[in-house]
């Protein structure tokens, strides 16, 4: 077993990045969140908590914008027996989005609801979020407490029914700082430099003893 005093070398790892220059609206490097509405943005299914995204956003009166891959059969029935008769006058389904429309969708919105109701172990569309200027407001399961600042560039609770107050103030928070949290901790050329001093760190350390001589 390895040693408690020392790190296991073994899992050592090196997260996932996005290349922020993806993330233009309007010839800017984010979005403005002018657009006076939140938005989802995953799969449906009720792993994704698009029930509890619809739930907060109506309890917080904010409109809603949601995009959602529905293509598999159980995607469907799920809509039509959950998500769908939830939908009111403030809730738009927009479907699948992707490329600019997504960025664009992005951009606009207040704030990304990502009420996630599994360990998810890298939430993207958090780093997409952000990279767009855009606040995530978010259930703290798997990587959302690494990935978003609690009041800085997101807000996090581990019941949905409490992030309807912050929905709004996340309007308040500073998009720029969003932008510069996947700059400085999520970019490519951040993980590109993390794998490359992982592997220079292993070559240079001693063969692990499971490894043939």
């Amino acid at each position: 077993m390895p040693s408690r005093t020392a790190p296991d070398r073994r899992h050592r790892s090196a997260g996932r990045g996005r290349d922020p220059s993806r993330h233009r609206h309007r010839n800017r490097a984010f979005g403005e969140g002018r657009g006076g509405y939140a938005c989802f943005l995953g799969r449906m299914c009720p792993e994704k908590g698009i029930a509890q995204a619809i739930t907060i956003a109506q309890a917080a009166e904010v409109p809603l914008k949601i995009a959602a891959k529905m293509r598999e059969p159980e995607e469907l029935r799920y809509f039509h027996a959950v998500a769908e008769p939830m939908l009111g006058p403030d809730e738009e389904f927009l479907g699948e989005v992707g490329g600019s429309d997504k960025y664009r969708l992005l951009g606009g919105a207040m704030a990304l609801l990502n009420a996630v109701q599994w360990v998810e172990p890298f939430g993207l569309v958090m780093i997409e979020a952000l990279a767009a200027g855009t606040p995530v407001v978010a259930t703290p399961f798997g990587a959302a407490p690494e990935i978003i600042d609690h009041g800085r560039t997101g807000y996090l609770a581990q019941d949905p029914r409490d992030l309807a107050r912050p929905l709004p103030q996340a309007a308040l928070l500073d998009r720029r700082a969003c932008r510069a949290a996947v700059e400085k901790r999520f970019s490519a050329h951040r993980m590109t430099t993390d794998h490359l001093n992982l592997y220079t760190a292993l070559l240079a350390g001693p063969r692990p003893p499971w490894t043939s001589a």
